[in-house]
């Protein structure tokens, strides 16, 4: 159930913040040692927190983005986050220059290439009470990294006390993906949000329903599946949904998921149930792929409505 707002933020979204260089219109993969050309090429904010954090404030939403980066990329990020309206009051800054991400994406998948750079520095962030109570200021939380179980053991149950929702989206983390420890943080949040390649890892076998059946199995409060142009998956309360996607003209699917984390957090801060939230957060995603870098096409609200109505009220 979501919280009346009551706190001066809505959301509060913590997690790994990267500077992407996007290489996308590829003829084909790339073979070992082979040199393929890209057509286009984008250098953008990236990671999870930040597209998602912009997703949320460019539907309307009050959010605070916690996260570090190196000092020297401080104007480019003030800039670049102003014209979303996320502020950089939540930002650290670090010596050890900004975590960089490439992305090489095709229509239908992408791979990355990653060096965290400040982000190492996360957990420590995490421990300081002042962060946590900067947390704690939003109605709902979203933890864009793998949150350890050692951080999400302090940290989720202080967030709970002060009245806050949570989610999760750990990314392609195998290591994390595959320790039982962290079932019990799957646990301990609102929302999980893993896409098809997470849950395998998770579960050990692919497909929807082998993930459902996990989830259910180990306790999960509600199911949650992202499956890119297969659309989406959510049981809650014993009800299943399954959501495809709008039709759109795919461009570059990075950051397409954090847009549907975004869409999915939006809904469920308007108390909608799991099922229709599917739509807004499917919607989110589509669109964000229409155009190369995660934030190119967030939506606003109004085309959001407009297309929702259009694909699953016709």
């Amino acid at each position: 159930m979501a919280i009346p707002p009551l706190k001066p933020r809505d959301v509060a979204v913590v997690g790994e913040i990267f500077a992407d260089h996007i290489f996308t219109g590829f003829p084909h993969w790339p073979r070992p040692g082979e040199e393929v050309i890209a057509r286009n090429y984008v250098r953008e904010l990236g990671g999870g927190s930040v597209n998602t954090a912009c997703g949320l404030s460019r539907l309307g939403r009050r959010v605070r983005l916690v996260g570090l980066i190196g000092d020297a990329d401080f104007d480019w990020f003030e800039g670049r986050l102003a014209a979303f309206g996320v502020g950089m009051d939540g930002i650290r800054l670090e010596q050890e220059g900004t975590g960089i991400t490439v992305s090489v994406s095709m229509r239908d998948d992408r791979t990355f290439f990653t060096y965290p750079g400040a982000n190492r520095g996360l957990p420590d962030l995490l421990a300081m009470p002042s962060v946590i109570a900067d947390l704690a200021a939003a109605r709902h939380v979203h933890f864009a990294m793998p949150l350890s179980r050692e951080l999400a053991s302090s940290t989720l149950p202080l967030l709970r006390a002060a009245g806050c929702t949570l989610s999760l989206d750990v990314g392609h983390s195998p290591d994390w993906l595959r320790d039982p420890a962290n079932v019990a943080t799957c646990r301990e949040v609102d929302l999980f949000l893993p896409n098809a390649t997470e849950a395998e890892l998770l579960c050990g076998q692919a497909g929807a329903e082998a993930y459902v059946a996990w989830a259910l199995d180990n306790g999960l409060p509600r199911v949650v599946l992202k499956r890119g142009e297969q659309g989406a998956v959510a049981v809650a309360g014993g009800v299943s949904s399954h959501v495809l996607p709008p039709a759109v003209e795919v461009v570059d699917t990075t950051g397409a998921g954090d847009a549907f984390n975004a869409g999915l957090i939006d809904a469920w801060l308007d108390d909608e149930l799991l099922g229709s939230a599917l739509e807004r957060a499917c919607i989110c995603g589509a669109l964000c792929s229409t155009a190369a870098g995660a934030l190119a096409a967030l939506p606003h609200s109004p085309p959001l409505r407009t297309l929702r109505e259009q694909t699953y009220r016709s």
